[in-house]
């Protein structure tokens, strides 16, 4: 029996998916709104995440994840997160000074970020992976084994990815003033 396809080549796969991720994320974050709009996302964002815990990081990105894992609804999903992720830093960013000036990209290069995108690239992938092995019509011992694998490995560096935010939040204080400000 084999399972799943060479490394390189799924490496290769991984890297396509957290690209694509990427892109979408600074699709997001290039889009101009309005300050109430805005403000509205800050506003809701803020009542997401209020009471928000190392174990509540994990479990909402963990949740994102699998639904990335999806035959071929997980790359849309993907997508779809990445860019309403661009656009919550576009809406921050709007009236925070400190981040006036920085590139979006920039919370993506931290350790949880890094962390954050290879798992969504992960999931991604084996999303599409998944609709060519359908297609192909492949045993389904094939790619059930290489999925519960990268699902563990998926949600391993997210846990990790979690702690490692949860971290910095602590170290660093999560200073953004997510709430509405008046407009003038």
């Amino acid at each position: 029996m084999r399972f799943g396809i060479g490394g390189r080549r799924r490496l290769l796969l991984v890297g396509i998916g957290a690209a694509l991720f990427l892109g979408m994320y600074s699709a997001g974050a290039a889009v101009q709104m309005s300050p109430e709009e805005a403000s509205q996302l800050r506003k809701d964002f803020s009542e997401q995440i209020k009471d928000i815990d190392e174990a509540g990081i994990f479990f909402n990105n963990i949740r994102i994840a699998l639904g990335m894992f999806i035959p071929g609804v997980g790359v849309v999903l993907g997508a779809a997160s990445g860019y309403v992720t661009g656009n919550v830093f576009s809406a921050i960013a709007q009236d925070t000074p400190e981040l006036q000036g920085v590139p979006p990209q920039v919370i993506l290069v931290t350790p949880f970020g890094v962390m954050e995108v290879f798992a969504y690239g992960l999931a991604m992938s084996r999303s599409g992976l998944l609709v060519y092995q359908f297609v192909r019509k492949r045993p389904w011992q094939e790619y059930v084994v290489p999925t519960a694998i990268e699902v563990g490995i998926a949600a391993a560096v997210l846990l990790a990815g979690a702690a490692v935010e949860w971290w910095m939040i602590q170290e660093f204080g999560g200073g953004l003033n997510l709430e509405p400000q008046p407009s003038l």
